[in-house]
């Protein structure tokens, strides 16, 4: 099964690519969009991306893609992220100078750098890709910061591990396919926005949903009326629906209007159904994200 993701391989995209389906075929893109059009040719089976992180929140271009593409979430994953200093072999701790990293990753370090002044943060687009560079150069005075992946995929060593300031910092990814299917009806009833972003009725994905799915998520826009979102909210109220998020983004070429993105603690039932159709009378467009297992 070929799974695209987006960064090196060794990076934490590859780590909860092979948790989530083992023996898969992981194929490396460089950027996100890059990832999604994959999918959405079909050119890979599917794709594993970070959505949000305990401490950095939620990765806002793919939220963004999850929205614009024609793609589904099957599944969650939370990966307990581990950065370890690793550096080519023979190269020692007190050697170094650099410390190459996303500038996340950097960020979760502080303690590290604060305990090691001599070593400065230097921002790399990659945490693996950091681990690549520094061997592939076999640089005597840099290192980079990433996960055990990157130094089993490169060689690398360890020089010390678990150097995240919070331990308890997790990385959620989604398994997203392709959607495809039947094709989406035009409505009257619906706006163009409707049309373009999808609609809760539609049954283009029902037969991506898999056994056990209790988890929904879903993005949405309201006018910016008075109790315009209350009422929305209240859909889910109205049937003892919990919500276990909910988040703004704004709307691509309309300034200051938002798109509201929600997870439920509900599969494909008559409940959550209910809700989507009654959320449609009083929204302007309703795209089902994905319905899948809760991790």
């Amino acid at each position: 099964m070929k799974v695209a993701i987006q960064g090196e391989r060794g990076s934490f995209s590859h780590e909860a690519a092979e948790r989530m389906l083992p023996r898969c075929a992981v194929v490396p893109c460089a950027r996100s969009a890059e990832v999604f059009d994959r999918v959405e040719r079909g050119s890979v089976d599917a794709a594993v991306i970070p959505i949000e992180n305990t401490l950095a929140g939620t990765v806002a271009e793919h939220a963004d893609l999850l929205v614009a593409r024609d793609v589904f979430i099957q599944r969650e994953y939370l990966l307990r992220i581990v950065h370890n200093v690793i550096a080519a072999p023979g190269v020692k701790l007190a050697s170094l100078r650099r410390a190459l990293s996303h500038p996340v990753a950097l960020d979760q370090c502080r303690d590290f750098f604060r305990n090691h002044p001599k070593i400065e943060p230097v921002a790399f687009y990659d945490t693996a890709g950091s681990v690549k560079h520094v061997i592939a150069n076999l640089l005597p005075d840099a290192a980079g910061i990433a996960g055990v992946q990157a130094a089993r995929e490169y060689a690398g060593k360890i020089l010390k591990a678990g150097i995240e300031d919070d331990k308890r910092n997790f990385t959620r990814f989604y398994l997203i396919r392709r959607r495809g299917g039947v094709a989406r009806k035009k409505s009257t009833h619906f706006s163009q926005e409707k049309r373009e972003m999808g609609h809760p009725l539609r049954s283009d994905y029902t037969y991506l949903i898999p056994r056990g799915a209790n988890k929904t998520s879903i993005a949405f826009h309201v006018k910016n009326a008075p109790g315009a979102l209350f009422k929305s909210l209240s859909v889910f109220a109205l049937r003892d629906i919990s919500l276990s998020k909910i988040e703004s983004r704004p709307m691509r070429g309309r300034p200051w209007e938002y798109v509201f993105y929600v997870d439920f603690l509900r599969g494909d039932d008559e409940p959550a159904r209910n809700a989507l159709r009654h959320l449609g009378e009083v929204a302007e467009f309703v795209k089902v994200l994905g319905v899948y297992p809760a991790a």
